[in-house]
């Protein structure tokens, strides 16, 4: 631990798995106090048990992202409990895959609800908490290299990855008028070793019941030519937090091996 993030209090939802635990787990290493929110309940507190046992601070909460009750709930825990919030890790996200033409209005509006709407109410029922520190603070949006390009059976991933990565730069914008020394970035994993190829290969393939071989994948798609891990990730969402990026807002940091380069 070099304390780069020391003092400071960061909200991570989505953090039970993946990505989002691999943020919790590096935010807590370097000092930070982690709330980690999910509604995957047994898994949450396996983070935090483990972020615990490691020497840092961390604490649960249930939480719907697509609720704006919820919201209101988990930030005035936080504002209860800690006083402040520095940093806002909007993480959580599913992925559902399949032709266009045969996805259910009912799955467009749930992913939607959950990668899109889920980043407004935690953008909106965040700032004013961060603004009372009156020291600033970062929020980082977890995107996708499917918010940067196309791609063939995830139209509907792709429209709410890209709506995320818009959104963002809008965001940054008004609190850069604003002058509350709010940063606000994005970050689009590229192919990542976490839970959300499984549910994305379902789709994909009917009958399929394992995630992809993204070792394959990587090699043949990625001029790295290996896969990505959630600290990959994670290392740069920390950084976005830090005051090494002081001077960094309103842009996409894209971790990806160089496939969108490709």
């Amino acid at each position: 631990m070099t304390g780069r993030v020391s003092g400071k209090v960061a909200l991570v939802t989505g953090g039970a798995s993946g990505i989002g635990r691999g943020c919790a787990e590096k935010l807590a290493a370097e000092g930070a106090v982690v709330v980690v929110t999910d509604i995957q309940d047994a898994l949450g507190a396996e983070v935090v048990a483990g972020i615990k046992a490691a020497g840092g601070k961390a604490e649960y909460i249930h939480h719907d992202v697509t609720s704006e009750d919820a919201w209101v709930d988990v930030v005035g825990q936080i504002k209860a409990r800690h006083g402040r919030l520095d940093f806002l890790v909007n993480n959580a996200g599913i992925g559902i895959g399949g032709s266009i033409l045969e996805m259910k209005l009912e799955d467009w509006r749930r992913q939607t609800a959950i990668n899109l709407d889920g980043v407004f109410l935690g953008v909106k029922h965040s700032i004013p908490l961060i603004r009372v520190s009156g020291d600033g603070g970062s929020i980082v949006n977890i995107s996708s290299v499917a918010g940067l390009k196309g791609s063939a059976n995830l139209a509907g991933y792709c429209a709410t990855k890209g709506g995320v990565r818009l959104f963002t730069k809008a965001v940054a914008m008004e609190c850069a008028n604003a002058k509350d020394g709010i940063r606000v970035n994005s970050v689009h994993p590229g192919l990542i070793e976490t839970p959300i190829w499984l549910t994305v290969q379902a789709a994909l393939t009917p009958g399929a019941n394992a995630a992809p071989d993204l070792d394959a994948m990587s090699a043949m798609a990625v001029p790295l030519g290996v896969k990505g891990w959630p600290e990959d990730i994670a290392n740069g969402v920390l950084w976005l937090c830090s005051d090494e990026s002081r001077y960094v807002t309103g842009q996409e940091l894209v971790i990806d091996g160089g496939l969108t380069v490709r």
